[in-house]
């Protein structure tokens, strides 16, 4: 285990930073998320003694790294931290084997070097320079070095941020088949949605230095309870709104939508009415009709007119003023079989259980 406790603070001018950080990492991948300037970089270098904390400690099982009131700060070369950095800082005029070795010494250095270019089938690239190898083949060579060393945690900040997805998923699984082996914890800094769901067994969601959100990533990301967690996620309709009516015998509450005369049905929750929140709903959970829809178990049908198309990829985000304006996701096969234009009257439906209660 993992745990990280420490406070660090910056002056940039006008602008004063504090991370104020604490959480306990186990053996596997832990996703460190958030906005850029969020602290998640910063957070690494603590663990990995590259920065001083202010306050604190970090200790990986009954070892402690750095402990500020008892006067312990390991220094970075004898942690066994392994760090891929995201601008993977390999040695230009050394070769794959050479940068691999490079924080080895002695007897070892040849065969711990040789087994780690056969695991990550990188045997190939054993004399070439890093300006002589593909992208992809770099961000191996930069692993494997971090993993050559046996670190007790490796710490991972957007490695594969520039990979193609075929390429990153098959670094993440000989990763992944490493760490059966090793079972030490990896913290993952990145700021793809999809790869919080890819590849963590949790999530840590930072904001402005502090941990505002941690659990398993669909707990996290699918049922946001803070408004900039499902930001983040990627919740494209949030609306303030009241409670109005609280229905216990059916679980479900009413709440209105300021300044719109919409009213949706939620799921219950430990509310009174007239209590503010927030409303969050993910366009792909918004379905469209062009006529208006019947028995359905749905219990939020609201009508309005569409108001705009926009291709993005293999997407359509459809925006609908029903009080509101909403975003709703179609296929291009649903934009083509409805036939629609801008201007057209049609029907959302939301199902209950898609609208995320949120606080602020």
């Amino acid at each position: 285990m993992l745990e990280i406790n420490v406070s660090k603070r910056f002056r940039d001018g006008e602008r004063e930073f504090v991370l104020a950080a604490e959480c306990a990492c186990e053996p596997g991948i832990t996703i460190l998320f958030g906005p850029s300037g969020a602290g998640k970089t910063t957070l690494l270098d603590c663990v990995a003694g590259l920065t001083a904390p202010e306050a604190g400690k970090v200790a990986i099982g009954e070892r402690v790294l750095f402990d500020r009131s008892g006067g312990v700060s390991v220094p970075a070369r004898r942690r066994k931290v392994g760090y891929v950095f995201q601008d993977l800082a390999l040695f230009p005029h050394l070769s794959a084997e050479e940068n691999i070795g490079y924080g080895l010494n002695g007897d070892e250095r040849g065969k711990r070097t040789d087994a780690i270019l056969e695991s990550f089938r990188i045997e190939y690239l054993r004399g070439r320079k890093p300006r002589e190898i593909s992208g992809g083949e770099r961000q191996r060579v930069a692993l494997a070095r971090a993993l050559v060393i046996d670190p007790c945690v490796l710490l991972l900040d957007e490695p594969l941020a520039a990979l193609d997805a075929v390429t990153k998923a098959k670094m993440i699984d000989d990763l992944r088949e490493w760490n059966r082996a090793h079972g030490i914890p990896i913290i993952y800094v990145t700021h793809s949605r999809e790869e919080v769901f890819a590849l963590g067994e949790k999530v840590l969601v930072l904001e402005n230095g502090k941990i505002i959100a941690q659990g398993r990533p669909y707990e996290v990301m699918m049922a946001p309870t803070q408004e900039t967690v499902a930001q983040l996620a990627g919740f494209e309709n949030i609306f303030d709104a009241t409670v109005v009516a609280v229905t216990e015998a059916r679980g479900t509450m009413t709440c209105s939508l300021a300044n719109s005369g919409v009213e949706l049905e939620t799921p219950l929750a430990r509310m009174n009415l007239g209590t503010l929140l927030r409303v969050g709903i993910h366009a792909g959970d918004v379905l469209l009709a062009t006529v208006p829809p019947v028995g359905l178990s749905a219990r939020n049908v609201l009508p309005g007119k569409l108001r705009s198309l926009e291709r993005r990829d293999m997407i359509v985000v459809a925006r609908v003023d029903c009080g509101v304006e909403m975003a709703a996701y179609l296929t291009l096969a649903a934009r083509d079989t409805l036939q629609l234009r801008e201007g057209q009257a049609v029907w959302l439906v939301i199902k209950t259980h898609s609208c995320h209660l949120m606080t602020g």
